[in-house]
């Protein structure tokens, strides 16, 4: 097979091939438009390979609700036992496991997923698991896509942006008029002419030469196909239509079902270039090949024929989301409502949450019977529960709640009243939440099943845990471990563990780290990885609290992993706003704003912490929209109606009025916020409150007791404080420490620190202070550090973005620069936000778009 102009994209896949038979392993992203050659580029490399490299190829078909781990699945006659068996079980974490020994213990493998942009979540999930350590492993992953179909929120959008090291793009360009004047040629057409209807797509030029002649020239690909289908002989041309329905490859045991004489019929389409016939099965040379035979089909055809083709899946027992895709575009009701329940739960377990929601609203769609259709709808309501899709969630579960105090079982209502208080108060609906949980104990109080009883009341402590009320959650939340150890239900163990540990870790007591990560392990093993999420964020969250940033990154890290892996999307978008207060807190303010990004159009509570990160960074820096910033945050926070968010909020507005000077406003912002503190004894937070009052001129407030650097600087030992912040990894708040120093030399060293972190607020104060004490040299400050752009890039950003263009790696370019890999992504991340961009090659050519690199 010989392509033209593709010997640079064959020598890159070749070159990446070899270096993956030497341990080098990398990721080759190959995109570009339908028809543009992707699976040609494929198709070469696995007739060409390197020695001794096995090359695996597997597919995600353009199925309405895509397969769970599809293009994995059809990996499983070439690959191991171990891995094999976990594909057919979908089990997440073994699949990953097996995945991973799988590639490791192999020489040298080429793993090709072609089409990710129909991928479900378990496949994108487990694709990401495998690139994020591909360093590691001996193996070429090459996944290609249509990037025209691929925008910031489709969900291959999180692959793209979590893929940062060992990754090159292949972007796939039409061929230029001379390649299509030279085919054109050799068929004796108007180069022109068909250059003009194809715009260079190898795949259109290849349909309208195939079709054409002297004397005509279809005027779409559409024509072309339908032309070529009509040129068959009539029983051919059935047997065509008949496969074309069926957006995958089908395997053998289906065409000999499907198609009279089996594969052998097939020999007159295979020399037209329609479909390509293999010992395994038949498929469509192309996907726009089988997409324009099915769109030139009138609606009764599609049916009739897709009523076969389920007929046939039925009767092999195939893949349940196999079947329900051709039920629902056959109309086939019962068959939908029979077959989605199970499609919902294998997607579940396997993780692909957006599928298991598709199958669920199928399933209910098409009817059921009364008493499933209540179970089923509550199914529902959790799946979207655990995509972050709260307010469909509380509506769902509003309508099961009905349902069940209809059908007078209080066990059955409680179970599901506790759920409705989780979403409720994921929807910042607090009242509600609350309700349902003391309706939820009651129900539950006398049931013969303690662990939901347990659940019910854990769920009470959380509450109260999340508004401050340690003295409830302490009440509530050994009674719930307790029951739960007695009973051994490990679900309400780690909640209950959960809310204990984190009420500890609130008042500053260290054995909550433990409860935390034993909450944590039980529900990993248990693969209740909601709960583990959750764990995780807790334990974060309350050590940021106490700056203890080091522990805090090491456990975020994991718990990263672990919500990445199991797709908690709303907890995976917490966790990424706790990233953003990480670096707040280190005044890595770029990262901070990529980090809180996450959370701009995220669920409220999330939403609230990312405005107060954005608002904080903003006031530090100068940039005038950080009241306004700080505003919305709070108006959220008042919603939400809880401390851990008020308090923040506060602590960050009256921070802002210090910094405009104005003392009376900081002082009536973080008063009251104060006084809600000491009663609640949230100590993290009276502490900086405090600390903000005496800063703000009122020095009769009480000082709070504790290490906490915000303790000891309310407590006036701002060198103590300065110590302690310069220790934990804080210059902003080590310089914030220093500026309250008498001492011309300290006020100094706090304006270097200022002035080297762009903190312009802060620092002309300390200078205006210094001018006051008579010093006499003050530094005038930096200059500007960002270039002129439109976007705001720094110069570090166009220095990486330059070599971006130039298609070096993070490694490459870490190494280029001197800087660590780390740095490297953050300063990616940051110019894929600035330049809303979802790729590298995308961010490249907005830069030259709008003249941040020069053509």
């Amino acid at each position: 097979m010989t392509l033209l102009e593709r010997d640079r994209e064959l020598g890159d896949l070749a070159t990446a091939a070899r270096a993956a038979l030497d341990g080098h392993g990398e990721v080759v992203l190959v995109h570009g438009e339908a028809g543009i050659g992707k699976s040609s580029l494929v198709a070469a490399l696995r007739a060409d390979p390197p020695n001794g490299c096995r090359v695996l190829v597997g597919s995600c078909d353009a199925l309405a609700t895509p397969r769970t781990l599809g293009p994995l699945r059809d990996l499983a006659p070439f690959v191991g036992a171990r891995l094999a068996g976990a594909l057919r079980a979908g089990d997440r974490e073994e699949v990953f496991d097996a995945l991973r020994d799988e590639l490791a213990g192999s020489p040298g493998t080429v793993l090709v997923v072609e089409d990710v942009h129909w991928a479900d979540e378990g496949t994108l999930d487990a694709l990401t698991f495998v690139a994020r350590r591909i360093d590691a492993l001996p193996v070429l992953l090459v996944l290609t896509y249509r990037d025209d179909e691929v925008d910031q929120g489709h969900p291959l959008a999180r692959l793209l942006g979590d893929v940062h090291a060992n990754v090159r793009h292949l972007a796939i360009a039409r061929l230029s008029r001379a390649a299509v004047a030279g085919i054109a040629a050799d068929r004796g057409l108007d180069p022109e002419q068909v250059f003009d209807l194809t715009l260079g797509n190898p795949y259109f030029v290849g349909e309208l030469v195939a079709s054409a002649d002297a004397d005509h020239v279809p005027r779409s690909v559409v024509d072309a196909v339908t032309g070529r289908l009509h040129r068959l002989p009539p029983d051919v041309r059935v047997q065509v239509e008949q496969l074309a329905v069926i957006p995958s490859a089908v395997d053998s045991a289906e065409v000999a079902r499907l198609v009279a004489g089996g594969a052998a019929a097939l020999g007159a389409a295979e020399e037209r270039g329609l479909l390509t016939v293999r010992p395994g099965g038949v498929a469509f040379r192309h996907e726009l090949t089988r997409r324009a035979i099915v769109d030139a089909m009138p609606t009764a055809r599609r049916i009739e024929l897709n009523t076969r083709v389920l007929a046939v899946l039925l009767e092999l027992g195939a893949d349940p989301a196999r079947i329900v895709s051709h039920a629902v575009e056959a109309g086939d009701g019962d068959a939908v409502a029979a077959w989605a329940p199970t499609a919902a739960r294998d997607a579940a377990v396997s993780g692909a949450h957006r599928q298991a929601a598709a199958h669920y609203r199928a399933a209910l769609e098409h009817g059921g019977d009364d008493s499933e259709r209540v179970d089923l709808m509550e199914a529902y309501a959790i799946e979207l529960y655990t995509l972050g899709f709260d307010q469909e969630a509380v509506q769902v579960q509003s309508d099961v709640i009905g349902a069940r105090r209809a059908g007078g079982d209080p066990t059955a209502l409680g179970a599901s009243l506790r759920w409705a208080s989780r979403f409720h108060w994921l929807a910042g609906q607090r009242r509600e939440a609350e309700a349902a949980a003391r309706e939820a104990s009651a129900c539950l109080a006398t049931s013969e099943d303690r662990s939901l009883f347990a659940l019910a009341l854990s769920n009470e402590a959380q509450l109260a845990m999340l508004a401050h009320d340690l003295a409830r959650t302490l009440e509530l939340a050994p009674q719930a471990v307790a029951i739960a150890r007695e009973t051994g239900d490990r679900r309400a163990l780690s909640h209950s563990l959960n809310n204990l540990g984190t009420a500890h870790l609130l008042m500053n007591r260290d054995e909550g780290i433990a409860e935390l990560v034993e909450a944590a392990d039980v529900a990993t093993a248990a693969n209740l990885m909601d709960d583990a999420a959750r764990a995780h964020v807790n334990l974060v969250w309350s050590l940021l609290d106490q700056y203890r940033l080091e522990l805090a990154e090491r456990h975020l890290d994991a718990a990263l992993e672990t919500s990445s892996r199991a797709e908690v999307m709303g907890l995976w978008t917490y966790q990424q706003v706790e990233r953003a207060r990480l670096h707040l807190a280190r005044a890595e303010w770029e990262q901070a704003l990529v980090a809180a990004a996450h959370g701009r159009e995220a669920l409220p509570h999330a939403h609230c912490v990312a405005l107060t990160v954005i608002g904080l960074v903003q006031v530090r820096t100068g940039d005038a929209a950080g009241e306004r910033t700080l505003s919305e945050a709070a108006e959220v926070a008042a919603r939400l109606g809880e401390f851990q968010r008020t308090g923040p909020v506060a602590a960050a507005r009256a921070e802002a009025a210090l910094l405009r000077d104005d003392r009376a406003a900081a002082v009536a912002i973080a008063g009251s916020a104060y006084e809600e503190a000491r009663r609640l004894g949230a100590g993290n937070e009276e502490a900086e409150l405090a600390s903000l009052l005496r800063r703000a001129g009122a020095f009769g407030v009480a000082a709070p007791e504790g290490e906490h650097p915000f303790a000891v600087q309310a407590r006036g030992d701002w060198r103590a404080a300065a110590g302690l912040w310069h220790s934990l990894g804080a210059p902003y708040h080590e310089a914030a420490a220093l500026a309250e120093s008498p001492h011309e030399a300290d006020l100094l060293e706090a304006l270097a620190i200022l002035d080297r972190l762009g903190a312009l607020p802060l620092a002309h104060a300390v200078r205006a202070d210094l001018r006051a004490r008579g010093a006499r040299s003050v530094p005038r400050g930096p200059s500007g550090a960002t270039r002129r752009n439109p976007v705001g890039l720094t110069d570090r950003q166009v220095d990486v973005l330059a070599l971006l263009a130039d298609g070096l790696t993070n490694s490459e370019i870490a190494d280029r620069l001197v800087l660590s890999v780390r740095t490297v992504e953050s300063h990616v991340a940051a110019i894929l936000q600035k330049l809303d961009a979802s790729s590298r090659q995308d961010a490249v050519l907005a830069a030259h778009r709008l003249g941040v690199l020069a053509d």
